[in-house]
């Protein structure tokens, strides 16, 4: 299988591209309204036919490329049912899974952060993508978009952290430069959930966080509730 991450700097998202190598088909996993030149350049370079775009949730922090993608490849736009999107194509739910050539992604509501958090399994169960739910050594917040400290911790515990500890974790951002993790390393070290941390303990430190209001909230929530399609891209469509 074909596997690419890649990054954008100013919000620090990761997007991922998977493929089958025999087919050609390809899913984009949290694709930025920015960097879609990008994606579609090596989509072309690589061959390959863009069949998904995969958002693990409604994004607050960057206005997402699925529509984008979709009106110049005619790809179709998938997220969770609970995400309060409006025009995708298909509305997943926990346990469906995405075809893309040989190869599939399994999608497991993993709610908490938001109401509408989904991570994607490959079909080996050798990676996860977990958007924000869990990151490298943290989790997303939960103080806004319905999010629920308990509920995420349930999340990571019964559909991350069961995986196999060889599993890689591929978080929806970074923050300090790391690219990936496994599942036994999360279990262990992460400082909001590792070591054997208790649901009540963890509802409590995140509750005393001090967050600050997410940058792009304004721009990017409303965009997103239309897979990142703007009044303009509308006109022009």
């Amino acid at each position: 299988m074909i596997f690419r991450q890649l990054f954008e700097p100013d919000t620090s998202t990761y997007t991922y591209l998977l493929a089958d190598e025999a087919t050609g088909e390809a899913v984009l996993i949290d694709p930025v309204r920015e960097k879609v030149d990008r994606d579609l350049g090596l989509l072309k370079a690589l061959g390959l036919t863009l069949k998904w775009t995969l958002d693990t949730h409604a994004h607050a922090d960057h206005i997402t490329g699925a529509g984008l993608l979709r009106a110049r490849t005619g790809c179709q736009v998938a997220i969770s049912k609970d995400a309060g999107v409006e025009n995708a194509d298909k509305y997943l739910g926990h346990g469906d899974k995405v075809p893309f050539g040989r190869h599939h992604v399994e999608a497991r509501a993993t709610p908490g952060h938001t109401s509408g958090c989904m991570s994607f399994i490959s079909d080996d169960r050798a990676m996860a993508f977990t958007g924000d739910a869990l990151l490298i050594r943290k989790c997303g917040r939960t103080d806004f978009q319905q999010g629920d400290p308990a509920r995420l911790y349930r999340s990571i515990h019964e559909q991350i952290f069961a995986l196999p500890d060889t599993t890689a974790v591929y978080p929806g951002h970074d923050y300090n430069g790391m690219t990936m993790s496994t599942v036994g390393e999360e279990k262990k070290h992460n400082e909001r959930l590792g070591g054997g941390r208790s649901e009540g303990d963890f509802v409590k430190l995140m509750k005393e966080l001090k967050l600050p209001y997410p940058r792009y909230i304004d721009q990017a929530l409303p965009a997103n509730r239309h897979a990142g399609l703007l009044a303009e891209d509308k006109t022009a469509m």
